[in-house]
């Protein structure tokens, strides 16, 4: 049984960050629709469901009725996409401490003790079988690993993936008794190795910043890189790192950041690290640590904040290990930037097209374009493509990326409109689940249809016909057909992928339908 909204509300605001996942995890698609049909433009959406998630978080001490989290959410949701042009102001709140755990008396089991066995012996029931006999054996029966496995290597393994289910349910439906010692999460340091306008400079050689800052964290001892994108409306930090000739239009006409320092220094207030985490999917904070005549406390900001105080403090800075484990790239080369340039595939002819082009991929990606939430939501570097042997390849960077991937060409529907159009390929994949395959849209203007990027997948746009690919590890060709109404404007067909593994495309056809097939 799930977790009520209330009593996760609860657990949240004494600490409990798992608690907030959960409700991350349970609204966020609710929050993501909302703010898709209320921002005035639709890439704003992501962004907007991360900051009303950090409110939330933040404000949770004022929520009145903790059972009503989800209308209060929805609610914030709103009013950060009425004020999304208009930055807000700092906010900081101190963090709740960890929950205490009871201990039982004189050796006897406590209430919490015996609650905790239930809890744990309904986790080991739902394991499965040989995972679940390695446990009893094991941990009830006192065996010797040697004997609970053909071979120790073999029990470690089974032990290993049992522990990992049994961590996952405890945290699922009972994160209220994870050991508070358990849920202090190492942490890695970090410097900015570059901050700059997402994608870059524009023709005319100025500085662009429509589409965010681009924030890359070095761990040097780790060899390692993450990047991170902070929203438009928080350029304000890039404009703190870079050179005057460089700012454009982005210019410190007030001194808030200098007068800020003032003030900490002023207040004998010391801030001794700023860490990157994150509250849930998608959901990235900093916790900045302030130190004060009374102690040091945790501090919740958005990342943004977190890492403007941090530079005009020079304080330390540290990712979240899990985080960045999930996250980070290995550097092997000098040029740390150079796997991290924005994956915009080549322009090829700018011109909208009445025809489909390269579909053999000769000239590598021209004329496709590589789109989707993961712009968005997380990194940006979630999802690569690349092409060979007369395919393309669409892989994820790691087993859980944010968002979806979509390669694909559009074209005008002129030559199209009143028929029926069908878009084939051959696929290879992996993917088990159907969150990869064919995607086949047509838009038409007078048709009220949000755009491609409000959907959180491609199963969620009301507009897309999709195919799905089937794991089979095998070429397999499928097909997906759309109507093409008199209005149409464009046609959009390609492949998607939601999810780790990769697809690879080949043979791509897109062809009309002769009059009466289907």
């Amino acid at each position: 049984m799930d977790i009520p909204d209330g009593d996760l509300v609860r657990l949240a605001r004494d600490g409990d960050p798992a608690a907030f996942r959960l409700l991350v995890e349970r609204h966020g698609p609710m929050a993501r629709a909302r703010a898709a049909r209320l921002c005035p433009q639709p890439d704003d959406a992501d962004d907007a469901v991360q900051d009303a998630f950090l409110q939330a978080f933040i404000a949770l001490d004022r929520l009145r009725d903790p059972d009503r989290f989800a209308g209060w959410l929805g609610g914030i949701v709103a009013n950060v996409c009425r004020a999304q042009r208009h930055r807000a102001p700092l906010t900081l709140l101190g963090d709740w401490p960890e929950n205490l755990h009871p201990a039982s008396v004189e050796n006897l089991p406590s209430a919490e003790d015996l609650d905790r066995a239930d809890v744990l012996s309904r986790a080991v029931a739902g394991l499965p079988p040989g995972q679940r006999q390695a446990v009893t054996q094991y941990y009830y029966a006192d065996q010797p690993a040697g004997q609970v496995g053909a071979t120790p290597g073999a029990a470690k393994a089974s032990l290993h993936k049992a522990r990992r289910r049994l961590r996952e349910y405890i945290t699922a439906h009972r994160p209220d008794l994870i050991p508070a010692v358990s849920r202090r999460i190492p942490m890695t340091a970090v410097r900015i190795a570059h901050a700059g306008p997402w994608p870059g400079r524009t023709p005319d050689g100025k500085m662009a910043i429509d589409h965010g800052v681009l924030v890359i964290f070095a761990d040097d001892a780790g060899h390692r890189a993450l990047p991170v994108r902070l929203p438009r409306h928080d350029a304000r930090f890039w404009v703190l790192l870079t050179r005057q000739e460089d700012r454009g239009e982005e210019r410190l006409d007030d001194q808030r950041e200098e007068t800020t320092g003032r003030l900490l220094r002023a207040a004998g207030v010391t801030l001794t690290g700023v860490t990157v985490t994150e509250l849930g999917p998608g959901v990235i904070a900093t916790r900045i640590a302030v130190a004060g005549p009374d102690g040091t406390r945790p501090v919740t900001a958005s990342l943004a904040d977190g890492l403007t105080l941090a530079v005009i403090a020079g304080a330390p800075l540290a990712v979240d290990a899990p985080v960045m484990d999930r996250l980070a790239r290995p550097v092997t080369g000098p040029d740390l930037l150079s796997q991290f340039r924005r994956q915009e595939t080549p322009p090829g002819d700018s011109r909208q097209r009445f025809e489909p082009r390269n579909m053999a991929f000769t000239d590598g990606l021209d004329y496709w374009r590589l789109g989707g939430t993961f712009l968005r939501q997380g990194t940006g570097f979630d999802y690569s493509v690349t092409t060979g042997d007369g395919r393309a390849i669409l892989a994820a960077a790691g087993p859980e990326p944010a968002g979806f991937a979509s390669l694909a060409q559009d074209i005008f529907a002129d030559d199209y409109r009143g028929r029926t159009v069908s878009f084939r390929g051959e696929l290879r994949t992996t993917q088990e689940d159907g969150r990869a395959g064919l995607v086949l849209r047509v838009t038409s203007p007078r048709r009220s249809m949000p755009p491609p990027e409000a959907s959180s997948g491609p199963g969620e746009d009301p507009a897309a016909r999709i195919a799905s690919a089937t794991g089979t590890g095998v070429w397999t060709q499928y097909e997906v057909t759309a109507q093409v109404p008199a209005d149409a404007s464009l046609i959009r067909f390609g492949v998607f992928l939601e999810g780790g593994g990769q697809l690879e495309l080949r043979h791509p056809r897109l062809t009309p339908l002769p009059p009466g097939g289907q």
